[in-house]
């Protein structure tokens, strides 16, 4: 079942690209062809397989049949499961928080005894440092766990998080049957930790099991936005892929269970001959450590039926590209992988997925310039035809042709969302969200928004890979969670994308006005960068979305346990008061310490 899902959406992704380049070159056709035609024909058709693939696995996960596995009625796993927490320059009171309420999300399903905490740390600051020992003991003192939670910090961070893991697993990994790796930012229920750990022990060539983890305490409109999308529309992306790839799963890095065999018998990472971008730790080392797993021959599944799991995503865009940053230099390493001995070819299809994710934003760009050049290049102007026109003018861009290619690409990126709306708005009540309405509503901003962000990710994107290409290593950078940006911020890191905007528009009011309409889409969000990244950065953008009942999740409705008791543990280290579940904040504070920590 899984080729005949994977060959349908394969084929389909190349049906769909066909029909967009075949639109398109008919569309450049309507003149003589030029080499500058040709050209353009050919990024359109690389560019839009990966948006052909996108829409296909969401139609695939829309329609395959909801594989939900039922609880085992098995008793809890007996194996013992080390649950890594692997930390650097975090917050150690947002971090501890987290992990001491999944330890009583553990406590209360009566499996605690078989999991132990480790938090493994790369901080190289000392005064985090120093903090991470003093809130660990705490909350080691108040669980009374002190055989079940450890704490080492390393005094050389090589190989970053994965060679920190990986020397976890040298030094103790025989004391553990199984490995949950989580980031400083995960939380994941009780329940969901030891169900994971039964099917783990109930498939003996299960080597991986990997969660859908979903967003949770976003505050701004742009966190917002990305918290209600990974509730309402990840989970059909996340079936598509499950049916696509079957035993040969994918590893999002965390919210993830492995084998401990499995891991320490063929997840030893080389480095990377040459210096960086290209060379030395390989950064995005969960897709390397998936494909060699299937190399040994493991199975990975992604099970999506396994709700409980969470992570905390950036708040605004500036944080959010840099943290794409660091993926899109370790993507694009994958280029020195594509080869290795072994890999299956959905692996290698994978990687290349990887890689193309970001090299299809300067493709894009190319595409744009060159179009934005074509009636230049490729026709002969009427020179100053009337009286009092300063530039020379083009002929006229063929509008219903423009039309339909439009329509193509905008059904390929919108339908999909589409179709999930008009199948799960139907059952939006039962799945938590409050009405059909809401999420119709919701749903209708998150793709007009999606709109406004996709030129400035285009630009944060293309910028990224020339970085690379001409060799600048991006390092470590330390995850920015809480801070957010401010004005001055904001117009320090996108001033350059208002320039390109400006120009662009410019250009092609003077050269090539019929292409105005085509192109303000694209170019007055560039122009607009700073402000539109700014202002989708405040809390108080978030409250005005949540007072118009945008983006409302069913976490923000009725919250997890694990969620609370994470809120509760965190407000009393910090000497805050806990909000309650409901939306309207003027309810007042809850007092939740009696029912957190006992």
């Amino acid at each position: 079942m899984v080729y005949y899902y994977r060959v349908l959406t394969i084929a389909a992704s190349l049906i769909l690209t066909f029909v967009a380049t075949s639109l398109f070159f008919d569309f450049v056709a309507s003149d003589d062809l030029d080499a500058l035609d040709l050209f353009r024909v050919g990024l359109l058709a690389i560019t839009s397989f990966g948006i052909s693939l996108g829409a296909t696995l969401a139609f695939t996960g829309l329609f395959v049949p909801d594989r939900k596995r039922p609880p085992s009625a098995e008793p809890a796993s007996s194996r013992r499961t080390a649950i890594l927490v692997p930390i650097y320059n975090e917050d150690p009171v947002a971090t501890f928080s987290r992990v001491s309420a999944m330890h009583q999300s553990l406590e209360a399903t009566g499996a605690a005894q078989n999991f132990h905490f480790v938090i493994l740390s790369d901080t190289r600051d000392e005064t985090i440092a120093e903090d991470e020992e003093r809130w660990f003991l705490r909350m080691v003192e108040e669980s009374g766990q002190d055989g079940r939670m450890f704490y080492r910090r390393r005094s050389v961070n090589h190989g970053r998080k994965a060679g920190n893991v990986a020397d976890f697993v040298r030094r103790s990994g025989g004391h553990y049957d199984f490995l949950l790796i989580l980031d400083a930012d995960s939380l994941m229920d009780g329940e969901t930790i030891v169900e994971m750990a039964r099917r783990m022990e109930a498939d003996p060539k299960l080597g991986l099991l990997q969660t859908l983890p979903k967003v949770i305490n976003a505050k701004s409109w742009f966190g917002r936005s990305m918290q209600f999308a990974s509730w309402f529309f990840a989970p059909s992306f996340a079936r598509g892929l499950a049916a696509v790839q079957g035993s040969y799963g994918t590893f999002w890095g965390h919210n993830a269970m492995l084998r401990t065999e499995a891991f320490a018998a063929c997840c030893g990472l080389p480095k990377l001959s040459g210096k960086p971008p290209f060379g030395g730790d390989i950064l995005s080392h969960d897709y390397v450590e998936a494909a060699l797993l299937a190399r040994g021959g493991w199975r990975l599944r992604l099970d999506t039926d396994l709700e409980g799991s969470f992570e905390e995503a950036p708040d605004d865009l500036m944080a959010y590209a840099k943290r794409d940053r660091r993926w899109c230099q370790g993507n694009l390493q994958h280029t020195r992988l594509l080869f290795s001995p072994g890999f299956s070819p959905w692996a290698r299809f994978s990687l290349v997925q990887g890689i193309m994710a970001y090299l299809a934003s300067p493709l894009w760009l190319a595409f744009l310039v060159t179009s934005l050049m074509a009636p230049i290049f490729a026709t002969d102007p009427v020179y100053f035809p009337e009286p009092g026109m300063l530039f020379p003018r083009f002929p006229h861009v063929d509008t219903t042709k423009a039309l339909i290619l439009l329509a193509t690409v905008a059904a390929l990126l919108v339908l999909p969302r589409l179709l999930i709306l008009a199948r799960v708005s139907g059952k939006a009540s039962d799945r938590g969200f409050s009405s059909a309405a809401a999420v119709a509503g919701s749903t209708i901003v998150e793709v007009l928004w999606s709109s406004v962000m996709a030129p400035i990710m285009l630009l944060f994107q293309s910028r990224a890979v020339f970085q690379i290409v001409t060799g600048a290593d991006g390092g470590w950078p330390v995850s920015n969670r809480d801070e957010g940006v401010s004005a001055t911020e904001a117009w320090a890191g996108s001033w350059w994308m208002s320039v390109v905007g400006i120009l662009a528009l410019g250009v092609t009011v003077a050269f090539s006005p019929d292409l105005l309409p085509w192109l303000l889409p694209v170019g007055v969000p560039m122009m607009l960068a700073p402000i539109v990244i700014y202002l989708s950065s405040t809390p108080a953008s978030g409250r005005a979305g949540r007072r118009l009942g945008l983006f409302v999740t069913p976490v923000e409705r009725r919250a997890p346990s694990v969620v609370r008791q994470f809120r509760g543990v965190l407000g009393r280290w910090r000497g805050e008061p806990v909000l309650p579940d409901a939306l309207d904040e003027t309810a007042g504070p809850v007092r939740a310490e009696a029912d957190v920590v006992g």
